[in-house]
């Protein structure tokens, strides 16, 4: 196809514009890019079968659906179960023995759900998958934090999430091109291509010998032995214990909410299909994909706590959209379709300020002594809110109480921007991001 001058000058417009903003956000050391090398290579992978577990076992295996929703329930919740577990491993042996290991174990969980056939194989490969995933984002979290500044962590983060999700959406679009529920070998296909995806972040972090290695030892102080700490030091911490809050109020009534509460009020009040259902995800990419960086750089040296307030009013304002999505059905289909698309849109906006900004907070109040195990409690509020969303949504909608269910939602995420208000006054201005130094020009000399 070809394009006239204002789209080709418009193209190096942009090209010259998302240059500059690339690397500010790329880290100083060439150890953390590698690193985020590795997450677009394992985040592929989990794009080419996201979406398709459900399907490969239920239409192409022809196991019983009531017993795939418990074998990935069970998943969901081995996880959740082995997290702090995880994060004790990882403050006690480092970061680096507990990834290694842990992504091998779920490459072998991945590329053993090509050969199952009955379900009792099913249990057994989630069940591997489980054992590996627990620790695999704590320990990549607590690793990204050992390579990069205060100044720059902030950045890093947020161009982390944005390769996440470019992995997932190219990921999702090459599988739904090649999967066929009538060729089971298409399915085999991508679990097999997901299990070499785990080689990627594995190999990568296998050549940095230094990286991950424990941060604190044992050593005696003059006072006596080092004092055992562990999880309840952790929670006895009042500012990270707010941020937990926080994070499970906009957890249970955001982005929980989107496999079932989204899908389900988009297809059954706001009558919209499944194709428009597609849209609004692969909106939401785009988004993210485009608007992270821009993002990632208004934020510098902005107040933490203020951007995670904004994040709560822009996914009750992205909820409330939907909601009047559903109350034109039948009046204006057009108008409906138009309101479920940008659904994804707002949503993926509030998800580019919460994505920079969240993760470096935890990694700020964290201590080396106990990071990998504020890492595994903050991955836990995913588990917790994927159990509770989902009982709250389902029943509502059922019911046809979709109204009830979306002020709920919208209602959630503005407690959470209240929650994030009264965490300012529980950290310093340096925690809340004002006072972040500028970042350095050139890069840090890596460790012989």
């Amino acid at each position: 196809m070809t394009t006239g001058p204002f789209f080709r000058s418009r193209n190096v417009t942009l090209a010259s514009e998302t240059g500059p903003m690339l690397r500010d956000a790329l880290p100083a050391r060439r150890e953390a890019r590698r690193q985020l090398v590795g997450t677009l290579f394992s985040s592929l992978g989990r794009g080419l079968t996201l979406p398709f577990l459900y399907i490969y076992l239920t239409e192409v295996r022809h196991l019983p659906g009531s017993s795939v929703g418990l074998a990935i329930g069970w998943f969901g919740l081995l996880t959740l179960l082995l997290s702090p577990l995880g994060g004790t491993l990882i403050d006690r042996y480092g970061a680096r023995r507990v990834v290694l290991p842990a992504l091998a174990i779920s490459s072998i969980g991945s590329g053993s759900l090509a050969l199952v056939g009955d379900i009792w194989q099913a249990f057994a490969s989630l069940t591997v998958c489980g054992l590996g995933g627990a620790a695999i984002w704590a320990g990549q979290n607590t690793i990204m934090t050992t390579l990069t500044g205060e100044h720059e962590r902030q950045r890093v983060f947020g161009l982390q999430f944005a390769l996440l999700n470019l992995g997932i959406g190219i990921g999702s679009a090459l599988a739904g091109t090649v999967v066929d529920v009538t060729r089971p070998g298409t399915f085999q296909f991508i679990y097999l291509a997901d299990m070499l995806c785990y080689a990627g972040p594995f190999v990568i972090l296998l050549t940095m010998p230094q990286v991950g290695r424990r941060l604190v030892g044992d050593e005696p102080t003059a006072a006596g032995p080092k004092e055992r700490r562990g999880y309840a030091e952790v929670l006895r911490h009042r500012p990270f214990r707010r941020l937990m809050i926080f994070s499970v109020l906009l957890t249970v009534s955001g982005y929980a909410q989107l496999e079932v509460g989204f899908t389900g009020f988009a297809t059954k009040v706001a009558g919209a299909s499944t194709r428009i259902v597609g849209y609004s995800f692969t909106c939401n990419t785009i988004v993210i994909v485009l608007a992270q960086l821009l993002v990632i750089r208004l934020l510098q040296g902005r107040s933490r706590t203020r951007a995670l307030m904004t994040v709560g009013v822009v996914f009750a304002a992205a909820w409330l959209v939907l909601g009047v999505a559903g109350y034109v059905d039948g009046r204006n289909t057009v108008i409906s379709a138009i309101g479920v698309i940008a659904f994804g849109g707002i949503f993926a906006f509030g998800e580019t300020l919460l994505s920079p900004i969240n993760p470096a907070l935890v990694n700020e109040l964290a201590s080396d002594e106990l990071r990998g195990r504020y890492n595994a409690l903050s991955a836990m509020v995913w588990g917790i809110s994927a159990v509770i969303a989902p009982v709250s949504a389902g029943p509502l909608l059922a019911a046809g109480l979709g109204g009830v269910w979306i002020v709920l939602v919208a209602g959630g995420c503005l407690a959470a921007s209240v929650v994030a208000y009264s965490l300012r006054n529980l950290i310093t201005p340096e925690q809340d991001g004002l006072l972040t130094p500028a970042a350095p020009l050139t890069p840090a000399p890596t460790p012989a």
